[in-house]
């Protein structure tokens, strides 16, 4: 059978994909009608319905049943995953519907997500196991941008980006520091400018994270690219690569107090732009929802409580 191609009138209903899987798992369409308490009428019109949107033929008929055509495996792939997304969905709904779940979105910098966040998150979702949190890293740029489009509920970024329209206070004084194989090194205690580590090897996280976009930017200024050796996920591989003598590597002071060991030197950074503010930042005085302001709330009183 050859299904015309037309403009489809008809849109793809969830059901239909269910029968569709049905009919497949069960062999046949009066199998899979049944199997889903459809007539066999119904179930039938319903899937040509189904191929005339799709503009495909999904199953080829046989007196032994039905085997799907290349199209009919594709949606079915698909519908697979649709169904296991609904699932999910209406779990997710059923509890919001209860009170039971609210779920805050945290877009942050490698900093804030690495050194800062992890214990203070560790203690607020204790205290309130209702609340889920989903943390994400991108570049303070990157943040602003999503904060803007109110594509999250709270953001965590450098204090060297516009943040002009959004809501922000101060959350924590971030360094950062050069990290250095000790064999080689000389005089561990000297600040050292950005440009003099260029002509090094460097150890680095994933060009996409936050602190590898700033690095990169920093290079360009001077005219120059960044030789990676190897790039790693955690910062903890950068530190142990560092310590094999791997190459150098620019992180959060924090970072390098927590990991630094013998086989490394750890030395300031002279350029202004290593020592920054990070920005606790919403799109308006307080986030939407009774989670994200919880959330903003415990983070603005651990920041009073630390600087007191």
């Amino acid at each position: 059978m050859t299904v015309p191609h037309t403009t489809p009138t008809y849109r793809i209903d969830p059901f239909d994909l269910r029968l569709f899987a049905a009919i497949v798992e069960q062999g046949s369409i009066t199998a899979g009608a049944r199997h889903i308490h459809l007539s066999l009428a119904a179930a039938s019109k319903r899937l040509q319905q189904l191929e005339h949107a799709i503009g495909a033929q999904l199953l080829l008929r046989s007196k032994r049943g039905v085997s799907t055509t290349d199209a009919g495996r594709t949606l079915l792939l698909h519908a697979g995953r649709m169904q296991r997304d609904m699932e999910a969905l209406q779990a997710d709904m059923a509890a919001h519907a209860h009170g039971v779940r609210s779920t805050v979105r945290v877009l942050c910098n490698t900093a804030a997500m690495t050194e800062h966040l992890p214990q203070l998150l560790g203690r607020f979702l204790v205290a309130h196991p209702d609340i889920d949190v989903e943390l994400r890293e991108l570049g303070s740029q990157d943040v602003l941008v999503s904060m803007r489009r109110e594509q999250a509920d709270i953001g965590i970024v450098a204090d060297h980006v516009n943040t002009e329209g959004l809501n922000t206070r101060f959350f924590r004084e971030d360094r950062l520091v050069a990290v250095l194989p000790r064999q080689g090194a000389r005089a561990p205690r000297r600040a050292l400018p950005f440009v003099d580590l260029l002509q090094r090897p460097f150890v680095g996280l994933p060009s996409d994270s936050g602190i590898s976009r700033l690095l990169h930017d920093k290079a360009l200024q001077h005219g120059r690219g960044l030789h990676h050796r190897v790039r790693v996920r955690g910062l903890d591989a950068v530190m142990q690569l560092v310590g094999e003598g791997v190459g150098v590597a620019v992180v959060p002071e924090a970072t390098a107090v927590r990991l630094a060991k013998e086989r490394v030197v750890v030395r300031p950074l002279s350029d202004a732009w290593a020592t920054r503010q990070l920005l606790l930042c919403t799109a308006g005085e307080v986030p939407p929802g009774a989670g994200a302001a919880a959330l903003h709330a415990f983070l603005a009183q651990e920041t009073m409580v630390r600087d007191a």
